[in-house]
């Protein structure tokens, strides 16, 4: 059974920063891919960030040159970094882990961006 647990969501002001985590309950190297989605009421989930088992990365446009995507295998985590947020990034963020063709998602983190 894989599980995925998020955390670091919360409210902050915009231009603040925060630093979401999602815990796997096994070796995220054994993910072909791990990465961070959101979802606001009434709109489809939307990537926001990935990286794979290579390390490469990509980004949605509204998340270039704000937001990081990093892992630590160690501590099997994977971590969005957040900063200069917009009251737009206000969204229930989820983690997605994919091994071959079966996705896992986590239950999601509220993050709240005031203006």
């Amino acid at each position: 059974q894989v599980q995925l647990v998020e955390s670091g969501g919360g409210l902050v002001q915009a231009g603040g920063s925060l630093r979401l985590s999602c815990a796997a309950s096994r070796s995220i190297s054994s993910f072909n891919a791990m990465g961070w989605y959101r979802q606001v009421p009434g709109k489809q989930r939307e990537l926001v960030a990935n990286i794979d088992i290579s390390g490469s990365t990509n980004y949605a446009d509204s998340a270039k040159d704000r937001f990081t995507i990093s892992r630590d295998n160690a501590k099997n985590t994977v971590y969005l970094q957040m900063n200069s947020l917009k009251p737009e990034d206000t969204a229930v963020y989820y983690c997605r882990g994919r091994i071959v063709l079966t996705a896992y998602w986590g239950q999601g983190t509220q993050v709240t961006v005031s203006s």
